[in-house]
């Protein structure tokens, strides 16, 4: 077969097993009304698609904040961090980080990436080599997995939060290196990961925790600090890795660890190492939106997030469809098979709401579902709403 027949016939067959994925085109600021391109025209929705958890990507402040950072040290950085593009603001700025998170993490220090995925690809890699054995929980980002393939190293899946499934796997290994790496809140189903306890194993099977709070930064713990602060912990073990571009709206990730093992990654990351230095405007913009998200406003503002939770979940009577036991932004609506999942997405589009579909390889086979994001940007109004079309449709399944 021809090379481009090959790839227009799996095209094809994604499309024929309800799987191919599509862009559309988005005008104006994030934010809960968005003005969508798709196939055929342009359409006004109410989006519970995005990350933006406490509607900090279109605040008045962040916005003034990048345009004067802007102004002041240009749009772009110039060359790596390591020539000439670490600037005074990319300094100020993982100083910042590393102290949110010195409670947690003795000697701290942070290091900035370009995002979350670079961050996992490049912590792994540079850490683990074909002689570690990385214990990764079965329900992980795609980064952690990708970072774990290219170190080498040997990957062995836990069941999701089996902690006794781990442990007999801990001791049954004899490699050098150990680590134990799992999302903090799970991006597709919305739970919390055990990490007091997986700390716990890690100490007492000599190996590290790393842990992926992409959507647990800006919404959890004391001043939005994160699920190290939510669940209490200090260690030396951890491996943190926080994004910017959810919670706190902007855009970027970060790393923070023990200063010894931040200057090892600053040697050896090659994602770091090799990559230009983010604009230095982001992080001025970056500084303002975490000094909102730990200050009054930002505990306003996690308030009415939780709230909306609470709201959306109390009105939802979406049986025989099944919605996840979630306390977090990212409450799913399982509805199981591809193809029917889409047509609730299409329809839900039709009354004006965007809502994401899920379908594998992102979840498991038999459990594509909608993902509905819900942030504090929402109103009671706007809660309502979703959940009537919701229950509809759930009705109408019922009865079909």
């Amino acid at each position: 077969m021809e090379p481009l027949e090959d790839l227009r016939a799996r095209l094809q067959q994604w499309e024929q097993d309800g799987l191919l994925r599509t862009r559309r085109i988005v005008d104006g600021a994030c934010g809960p009304q968005l003005s969508v391109w798709g196939v055929d025209a342009s359409r006004r929705l109410l989006a519970f698609c995005s990350n933006d958890y406490l509607g900090l990507a279109a605040h008045p402040a962040v916005i003034a904040a990048l345009i004067e950072g802007a102004r002041q040290l240009g749009v772009g950085a110039g060359a790596s961090h390591l020539i000439s593009g670490h600037h005074r603001a990319h300094e100020r700025l993982e100083a910042r980080l590393a102290a949110l998170q010195s409670p947690h993490i003795p000697e701290c220090r942070a290091l900035l990436f370009g995002s979350g995925y670079l961050a996992n690809l490049g912590v792994l890699a540079a850490l683990a080599d074909r002689g570690s054995d990385i214990f990764s929980e079965e329900l992980n980002h795609a980064s952690l997995i990708d970072g774990i393939r290219l170190a080498g190293a040997q990957r062995k899946v836990y069941p999701h939060a089996d902690l006794a499934a781990l442990d007999a796997m801990l001791r049954a290994s004899s490699a050098p290196q150990k680590f134990i790496v799992t999302d903090a809140v799970f991006s597709m189903d919305g739970d919390l990961a055990p990490l007091e306890p997986l700390l716990e194993l890690a100490h007492r099977r000599g190996a590290w925790l790393l842990v992926d709070d992409a959507h647990g930064f800006g919404v959890l713990g004391a001043q939005g600090r994160g699920s190290l602060a939510h669940h209490g912990l200090c260690s030396d073990r951890l491996i943190y890795m926080g994004t910017l571009g959810k919670a706190l709206g902007v855009a970027g990730a970060f790393v923070a660890a023990h200063r010894t093992l931040i200057e090892y990654l600053v040697q050896r990351c090659r994602p770091y190492v090799f990559t230009t230095a983010s604009p230095p405007a982001l992080a001025v913009a970056l500084e303002e939106a975490l000094a909102i998200a730990t200050g009054p406003e930002g505990e306003s503002l996690r308030a009415r997030l939780q709230q909306n939770i609470a709201r959306l979940r109390q009105a939802l009577h979406v049986e025989p469809w099944r919605l996840l036991p979630s306390a977090t932004a990212i409450q799913p609506v399982v509805i199981g098979e591809n193809s029917r999942t889409m047509r609730a997405a299409l329809a839900l589009q039709d009354q004006g709401f965007w809502v994401a579909g899920i379908r594998p390889p992102t979840v498991p086979a038999g459990t594509s579902r909608l993902r509905v994001a819900v942030s504090a940007a929402h109103s009671a109004e706007q809660i309502d709403r979703l959940a009537a079309a919701l229950n509809a449709l759930a009705a109408q399944h019922r009865g079909a």
